[in-house]
């Protein structure tokens, strides 16, 4: 078996570019690229993507949260069974940008659905896969809203469009799922400058893997 690695973390924490930078100096190093698979969610897949520009990109379609739920668990199913499981079967490591904890977050906590409900509903969608290592950019809500604000304007999906008190009650949602998964979460403070918190990711990734 291979390892599952996963990034979590509120909009604004610069969770996708820390990603991207650790690619960079994956390439750049004594690793193969080729024993890494890199994915995100929603998407990973064909249909994944698919449903991605359902939740995130069509923000004038009016969603149930029920319906967004499902979606999203809908996503998550396809990519767990076409794409992380055989990679780690493969001895691959798997590094996705997010995973379930941000259903449990955004759609439990955020949008009030309920944390163990989103849960219920992706056991079958994940067949019970956990991630081994989850690396947690922390930061606090007004900043990461503050940083959408300033400097993505021009990429701005659904929920970036949400207000204050949506991203305060998914930081405290996330709060909640690392307090019972203390063991697999690893914190990093993300109000730091981009390469510090680049290198403090890096040198603990390296440690895992």
């Amino acid at each position: 078996m291979g390892k599952f690695i996963t990034f979590e973390g509120p909009d604004g924490a610069g969770k996708t570019t820390v990603l991207n930078n650790i690619i960079n100096r994956l390439k750049h190093s004594e690793f193969n690229l080729t024993d890494f698979v890199i994915t995100r969610e929603p998407g990973g897949t064909e249909a994944g993507n698919q449903i991605r520009k359902i939740v995130l990109d069509e923000p004038d379609i009016n969603i149930d949260i029920g319906t967004e739920v499902l979606l999203f668990a809908a996503a998550r199913r396809q990519h767990v069974v076409e794409k992380i499981k055989p990679a780690l079967n493969a001895g691959k490591i798997v590094l996705s940008d997010r995973f379930l904890d941000s259903s449990v977050a955004y759609q439990g906590g955020g949008r009030h659905f309920g944390l163990n409900q989103v849960l219920d509903i992706n056991r079958y969608a994940t067949e019970n896969l956990e991630p081994d290592v989850t690396f947690y950019l922390k930061l606090d809500p007004e900043t990461g809203l503050d940083r959408i604000n300033q400097l993505r304007s021009d990429e701005v999906n659904r929920l970036d469009e949400e207000k204050l008190s949506f991203y305060q009650d998914t930081v405290a949602a996330y709060e909640q799922i690392i307090d019972k998964n203390p063991e697999r979460f690893s914190i990093i403070d993300a109000s730091r400058p981009l390469s510090v918190v680049t290198d403090d990711v890096w040198n603990q990734l390296i440690a895992v893997i």
